[in-house]
Formats: C-alpha cells, sequence, structure tokens
C-alpha cells in the first residue's frame, strides 16, 4: 500500500484538509500519516492537536518547532528549526508522497526539508497571491518544490502553469472548504449558544485581524485604527473576535484586542479557536466578517456572506461580489459597515467550486502514485 505524508501545521490548514481526509479514511486504499507541527502543539493556541484527535484521526507526530516570539529572528529560528526536525523525519520514515497546502513559513520549512531525499510533493492551493503577506513567498517556493498541484480557480492554475512554464499534473479542482459547507451540518444558534456560550440571535460582526508581514512595523498602527472602529460598532453589533496567528507582531494585535475585550463589559468577545464547525456555523449567522482571513474570500463566497477586508494582506487574491476591499483606517471601517448595511442580498457565488474537490483529489492521488 502505498503511505502519504499529511503535513498540517494550524487550525486553518486542518480544517481545509477535513474532506479529503474523511475520503481517504473512507476508502483505504492510500496509507496516510497526519504529522501536526506548528501552532498545533501550543496551549497558547488552543492545543489544536487535540481537534484532529476528536475528529477520530490518529496524529503520527506533533513536531513541537516553534520559539517563543514573534520578531523577524523568531519566525526565522522556527524556520531553521522546523527544517531540522522534519529532515529527521524524512530519514527515518519512507513516504510515496507528501501533501501539504497553502503557504505558511512552517510549511515551507517542512516541505524544503524533503527535497534531499527526492520524495514528491503534492500541494494544495498554490498559484494565489497575497501582496501583503511574505506567504506569497513561501507558497511559490512550494509551488516550486512540488510535482502535483491541486488549485481553486484556473486562474490560479494559469499562474502555477506560468510559474513552472509546464501544465503537467497542474489540476484546477475547486477548494475544498465548500466540500466541507456543502458536507457539514452547522450549528443552529441554540447549539451554538450552548455550545460556545455566545448568543447569535444578536446581531454579530465575526472578526479576524492577521498581521500584514511585508510592512509589518505599521501593524501597531492598523489594530489601534480597528480597535476604535469596533469601539463604535459594539453600540450596535456583537463582536465576535478570533486571534491572530502566528506571523510577525502578531502577540502584540492579540495583546491590543484582549485589552479592547476586556474593557468591552461583555460587547466584545474573543475566542482562540472554535473548531471548524463552530467557525462556519458563526460565519453563517454573523451579519459580516471584518478582518483580512483567507476564509473571507473562499468560505464567506459560499453562503454567501460579505466580507469587509482590511488593508493589504489579500491583496492579490480573486474578488468575489461578496468582497469589500477597506483601507485599515477607522474613518474608513465605518464608511464601510455603513455600505454594507445598506446592500441588497447576494446572489449564489461559485467560484470554488460546488463541493466535489476532495473526490477529485483522491482520484489524481490515486493514479499518480
Amino acid at each position: 500500500m502505498k503511505k502519504i505524508a499529511l503535513l498540517t501545521s494550524s487550525r486553518a490548514d486542518y480544517s481545509i484538509y477535513l474532506p479529503l481526509l474523511k475520503e481517504l479514511k473512507s476508502e483505504g486504499k492510500i496509507a496516510f500519516d497526519i504529522i501536526a507541527f506548528g501552532s498545533h502543539g501550543s496551549p497558547y493556541h488552543g492545543e489544536t492537536v487535540k481537534v484532529i484527535e476528536k475528529d477520530g484521526f490518529k496524529v503520527k507526530s506533533c513536531v513541537e518547532s516553534m520559539v517563543i516570539g514573534d520578531s523577524p529572528e523568531a519566525v526565522a529560528t522556527s524556520i531553521g528549526l522546523t527544517t531540522m526536525k522534519f529532515a529527521q523525519i524524512w530519514s527515518a520514515e519512507k513516504y510515496d508522497l507528501i501533501v501539504c497546502l497553502g503557504d505558511r513559513y512552517e510549511m515551507f520549512a517542512a516541505v524544503s526539508a524533503s527535497v534531499p531525499f527526492r520524495i514528491p510533493v503534492a500541494h494544495i492551493h498554490g498559484g494565489e497571491t497575497t501582496l501583503g503577506a511574505i506567504d506569497n513567498i513561501y507558497r511559490h517556493t512550494l509551488t516550486h518544490i512540488s510535482q502535483l498541484h491541486f488549485v481553486s480557480t484556473e486562474k490560479y492554475k494559469q499562474k502555477v502553469v506560468s510559474l513552472l512554464g509546464d501544465s503537467s499534473h497542474v489540476y484546477n479542482v475547486g477548494a475544498m472548504s465548500i466540500d466541507n459547507l456543502m458536507e457539514i451540518e452547522l450549528m443552529s444558534p441554540e447549539t451554538f449558544l450552548e455550545t460556545f456560550g455566545i448568543d447569535l440571535s444578536k446581531k454579530s460582526i465575526l472578526i479576524t485581524l492577521h498581521p500584514e508581514t511585508v510592512a509589518y512595523e505599521k501593524n501597531e498602527i492598523y489594530v489601534q485604527e480597528l480597535v476604535k472602529a469596533l469601539k463604535r460598532l459594539a453600540e450596535n453589533y456583537q463582536l465576535i473576535i478570533t486571534m491572530p496567528n502566528l506571523d510577525t507582531l502578531g502577540s502584540m494585535i492579540r495583546e491590543e484586542l484582549n485589552t479592547f475585550i476586556s474593557a468591552s463589559e461583555g460587547k466584545a468577545i474573543g475566542v482562540e479557536s472554535f473548531g471548524t464547525l463552530g467557525y462556519l456555523s458563526c460565519m453563517k449567522h454573523c451579519a459580516f466578517l471584518l478582518g483580512n482571513t483567507s476564509s473571507g474570500f473562499v468560505e464567506a463566497s459560499f453562503f454567501p456572506k460579505q466580507v469587509i477586508n482590511l488593508g493589504e494582506r489579500q491583496s492579490g487574491r480573486i474578488r468575489t461580489p461578496n468582497i469589500l476591499d477597506c483601507a485599515l483606517e477607522e474613518a474608513e471601517i465605518m464608511k464601510a459597515v455603513a455600505e454594507i448595511e445598506k446592500s441588497e442580498k447576494l446572489e449564489k457565488i461559485e467560484t470554488y467550486g460546488t463541493g466535489q474537490t476532495a473526490k477529485k483529489i483522491h482520484k489524481i492521488l490515486k493514479q499518480f502514485l
């Protein structure tokens, strides 16, 4: 039986992988090891490796390679440490294929360590562009390392082809996030209240602000501008704030948001990790999204849900009709909210496929192996 290593470095990529994991497990013709690393083992970030195990999947290894801090030096050190630890894994274990997803620096480090071992790599979500994040560099590097490419739109397929100069093994399969949404039974507001203690019958905004890692020195100003806007929005909305990822200055943003939450008298709620079901259920029932997360582009298009996309982190991604771009300034955010409040209901969006992505990937993997 052929065996693959499936790499997951955070709550975000694990939730995307879920349909593929279910597909592989149900047929059982390809053996797979889940290797968790990045923020998965961190209690500070919700120790999300437990979510994988709770979902019924065995984790082969949980690799600890993240250093304390989020300075450029800390990120670079984490890259080096992750590379070293995965060099040991690739030396000790024999895999027929590595499956990776996205654009994180941890993912880049783990996969780059495999290059001398000549293990084929399949990359999911290549060809996308995020000009406001250095993830762009890692994503395109992963494309060059990989031999098999699963992209979410025709535009992104053409980007991968242009990078490689070759269309072989580049497949437009859609986004597995849409599979998730097609298959999963989302929570009702009543069940959500019982599970998380958050009443979604209240008019709510789902908020996520990750650091911009190209001009990272501006992040302190950005979060201060966001907090100014949130103070005004708290007069009319319940604010549900999910915490930023491990990028440079992520802890500073976290501290600023937690200070605001503590002083909000219950009008703002901070959440480290909802898990896939909780996050998507919250998205479904909220009034709109505010922030700069990629889920505002893919998952939010399914409902579709209006998104105020802040700043430059996601610059370069496809804009669907649910996206409203906005500068990270208090006045501009308030203008954008007013525009969304008077907007008409959105029509269905199918830019990222219709929910058969995991099956398509599985079929191609069997042919490749």
